[in-house]
């Protein structure tokens, strides 16, 4: 539930910071499940690790890889159909493969130093210009120059067909993700970070091109499903969304599953941070951060782009920020991953003759809430550990504000209304907001059963 409304829900807001939206779900919902009762501030690291993480393959062009499988002019055409798969489960492998060796380098019981992490991201970043050099390059149209293993659309595919030749970087952020798994394996011997990441590739691969499946069987068939008992419901579909809501399920299905097969490899330490970066610097990291993300997504200033519109150069700070001390967790699952989403909402719904109304809706107050609860929780920390509902209660604000900002986006699709593209998926999310909050409140992870008093359980 949590992978499929979170990706579902990043298609309205895109690129690295949409992404999050599914990271922040499924990650709350893996260590709520998989870490009970532990109260350790490496619980909370490790949720905002793989949030960030999941962030990085944003940076990945895939529009022409589905066009493969179902433009028009490409339906019946199977050599199309099987390269257009193929792009998209090396692509989806990759970005989910991030989300999956953060997190487990989270929950796997090693320690990285804030200048270890920085040292490794920097090697990533190596790692990604030899890979985009090596799998992405060369990247010439106007001379008929593509790289071998070019999964967008081209010549080959549409002859006499002027198209806009995209550039890729799947190639790099592959090579990084290797680079990772690698030190994470050799260096560290991390082996549930090195599993983690398998699985997420795993369920990335099989994710993305399970969901466009559904949308390209639909255009390969038009009107197989409208014609079938469940017509009643597919004639509204908006299918690119439904390929995200499927891949983002599978994704998350699969991900649960490694985690649990590899449930005895979780280390959660117990003991307190040692030498926490100074507030001085932390403060200062997160004010640049921020800055940086407000500029990105709603500046037009393009070296800025240039500089932070790489999901691994993007991450590099608050993964820093997180692998050591308690601010950059807490406000990284919260605050901030919640400020570009709520930014690109009032953006979208901004009504000049309710600007003070539509500013407090969709920003302020949002933001005020998601800062409130993420301070108090951080402060409410004592020597034996964080407090015990702050899982709890992050999953619930993050499913619920996310589901509300994105039914905004739709345009408030009510069932009394007129149904159109927007309604067969809000009801998806509702379902699954609302069976995230029944766990929340009414499964106890300590004892693996359902239960009226689960949530009063694990209060002190």
């Amino acid at each position: 539930m949590a992978g499929g409304m979170g990706w579902g829900i990043r298609g309205q807001y895109g690129h690295e910071t949409g992404a999050m939206i599914a990271g922040v779900l499924v990650s709350l919902v893996l260590v709520f499940l998989f870490c009970p009762g532990n109260r350790s501030i490496h619980v909370v690291r490790a949720a905002a690790l793989g949030t960030i993480a999941m962030g990085f393959g944003g940076s990945m062009t895939y529009g022409q890889t589905v066009g493969l499988t179902h433009d028009g002019p490409l339906r019946g055409d199977w050599a199309a159909l099987s390269w257009g798969m193929l792009g998209l489960a090396i692509k989806g492998g990759v970005w989910i493969g991030f989300c999956g060796l953060f997190l487990g380098i989270g929950l796997g019981g090693k320690r990285y130093r804030p200048f270890e992490m920085f040292l490794l991201m920097l090697g990533m970043l190596m790692a990604v210009v030899f890979g985009w050099w090596l799998f992405n390059t060369p990247h010439d149209p106007e001379n008929q120059r593509l790289p071998f293993f070019y999964f967008s659309d081209h010549w080959h595919w549409e002859p006499g067909v002027e198209l806009k030749h995209r550039p890729e970087i799947w190639g790099g952020l592959l090579t990084a993700l290797v680079s990772g798994i690698l030190y994470a394996a050799l260096a560290k011997r991390d082996r549930l970070a090195r599993n983690l990441a398998l699985w997420g590739m795993l369920g990335g691969a099989l994710g993305f091109p399970l969901g466009q499946a559904l949308q390209a069987s639909n255009a390969w068939n038009p009107g197989m499903y409208n014609e079938s008992f469940i017509g009643f419901f597919t004639k509204y579909f908006n299918w690119w969304n439904m390929m995200e809501t499927t891949f983002g399920a599978a994704m998350g299905a699969v991900l649960g599953l490694g985690l649990w097969l590899n449930r005895r490899r979780i280390g959660v330490s117990s003991e307190p941070d040692v030498s926490p970066l100074p507030g001085w610097l932390v403060g200062l990291l997160l004010a640049v951060h921020v800055m940086l993300i407000g500029l990105v997504e709603f500046s037009k200033i393009h070296w800025i782009d240039g500089v932070y519109d790489l999901g691994v150069m993007m991450g590099l700070i608050p993964l820093v920020l997180c692998v050591q001390g308690r601010w950059g967790p807490y406000l990284m699952l919260l605050p901030i991953t919640l400020l570009p989403i709520a930014g690109k909402t009032l953006r979208a719904l901004i009504d000049p003759a309710l600007y003070s109304v539509t500013w407090l809706a969709y920003l302020i107050l949002p933001m005020l809430l998601a800062t409130t609860i993420a301070v108090w929780f951080a402060r409410q920390a004592k020597p034996e550990g964080e407090h015990p509902l702050f899982v709890r209660c992050a999953l619930l604000f993050c499913v619920w504000i996310f589901h509300d900002l994105n039914f905004a986006f739709f345009d408030f699709p009510w069932p009394w209304k007129d149904w159109g593209g927007r309604h067969p998926n809000a009801l998806i999310f509702f379902i699954s907001m609302l069976g995230i909050t029944l766990m929340v409140f009414f499964y106890s992870p300590e004892k693996r059963r359902w239960q009226w008093n689960a949530w009063p359980g694990d209060k002190d």
